[in-house]
């Protein structure tokens, strides 16, 4: 029952997440306008909102001008629904399954803004450091033998930020052109204050081997923009999942 209400919650989440998607690379607020169709600008009522059962029942148009609705809309709920109720199947009404879900949600979020419009909103990447010490005090506080506390919390805000800040810088030197967006050294403080010092190395490292290996083909001969937020969150997610496994594997290349 617990995971069933969880999903719900998560639609109606994952609901939100759309207006933040769509709002927040533009300034918008979350709190206003009410919801309308972008084309005609018509007010949405309650039951055009409904998650994922509006979209199938409207046959991904607008109802009052026909115009195409993204079918990011139903995919985002559904996966804020997995997040959700996956993580408390897993976890069970715990804490950790309150950390996955922050995180996971942080990252869907994050993950669908910078594939569509290349930007990282401060919003979600500096609203989820702060959100990431506080679950870490919690987790101290309730679990002094928890692997992130309020200590490896800010250490991997700082080497998370950091490494991609240096890299930055250099590559900056190096290319005499901007390298990496400054959204993308607040997301990985963000994944840092999370996941510890060793979750954000093992993170950069995933999320920069699935970058190269997708997008190197796809921009050999074109100036196309890698959307790196996308690739970090996927290496975060398995860095979070797998990550002891993948630590081992990963140390066991330099040992």
């Amino acid at each position: 029952m617990a995971v069933f209400g969880a999903a719900a919650l998560g639609l109606v989440i994952g609901s939100f997440l759309n207006v933040a998607i769509l709002r927040l690379p533009e300034g918008g607020s979350l709190l206003g306008p009410p919801s309308h169709c972008p084309r005609c600008g018509k007010k949405l009522s309650w039951y055009h909102n409904v998650p994922i059962v509006s979209w199938l029942a409207l046959r991904g148009r607008c109802a009052y001008c026909g115009e195409r609705i993204s079918i990011q809309y139903p995919l985002v709920e559904l996966a804020a629904a997995i997040i959700w109720g996956g993580n408390v199947a897993v976890f069970g009404l715990s804490l950790e399954a309150v950390v996955a879900i922050c995180l996971m949600t942080l990252l869907l979020a994050i993950a669908v803004t910078d594939a569509r419009f290349y930007v990282i909103p401060d919003l979600l990447s500096l609203g989820g450091v702060v959100l990431g010490i506080a679950l870490a005090i919690v987790t101290e506080i309730l679990r002094p033998d928890a692997p992130i506390g309020l200590r490896e919390a800010v250490i991997g805000s700082i080497v998370g930020g950091g490494i991609l800040w240096i890299v930055a810088i250099v590559g900056t030197w190096a290319f005499k052109k901007d390298a990496m967006g400054g959204g993308d050294i607040k997301m990985m403080a963000m994944i840092g204050a999370f996941l510890g010092w060793k979750g954000a190395i093992l993170t950069i490292f995933l999320g920069a081997l699935a970058g190269t290996i997708v997008f190197v083909p796809l921009t050999w001969k074109s100036d196309r923009l890698v959307p790196l937020g996308l690739f970090l969150a996927l290496g975060a997610a398995l860095t979070f999942y797998l990550g002891g496994p993948l630590l081992q594997w990963y140390l066991g290349l330099f040992v």
